[in-house]
């Protein structure tokens, strides 16, 4: 298994809802858990991994009040080959979209880059932003 050079690593209040949220809702793979210390290694096609680890009292890596929504202020942004795939296997699943899909530009120098994206918030309110690739086109033209 080869690990991408950046894997956020989530901290989560229960464990096992957020693990059937990724896998279930999602369509994330279960690569590898460490049941005994609540911990799970996910990947989405696309070469797409996250990390699971369930929140304790005594965790070394808490730098604040950890209190819902967790992330405040940051989206995970995820570029998939199909972002209408996973939009309609969430809504399938009757699961809340954040913000529904649109098409979005956003300017880089003097070039617009297309994105369809939508968000959706898991069950400790980090936000997850699907898109995919749309094209281009110079400012001007």
């Amino acid at each position: 298994m080869k690990f991408n050079k950046m894997i956020p690593e989530l901290l989560v209040t229960d464990i096992k809802k957020s693990k059937e949220f990724y896998v279930d809702i999602l369509g994330f793979e279960l690569m590898y858990e460490r049941v005994e210390n609540g911990f799970v290694f996910l990947q989405l096609k696309d070469d797409i991994q996250i990390m699971l680890n369930q929140l304790t009292e005594d965790d070394n890596w808490i730098t604040g009040d950890m209190d819902y929504p967790f992330g405040r202020g940051i989206n995970l942004s995820i570029e998939v080959s199909n972002v209408e795939e996973i939009y309609n296997r969430i809504n399938s699943k009757k699961h809340k979209i954040f913000i529904e899909m649109k098409d979005n530009y956003y300017r880089q120098n003097d070039i617009m880059l297309g994105n369809r994206e939508f968000l959706i918030m898991d069950p400790d309110g980090y936000l997850l932003r699907f898109n995919q690739d749309i094209g281009e086109y110079k400012l001007g033209e």
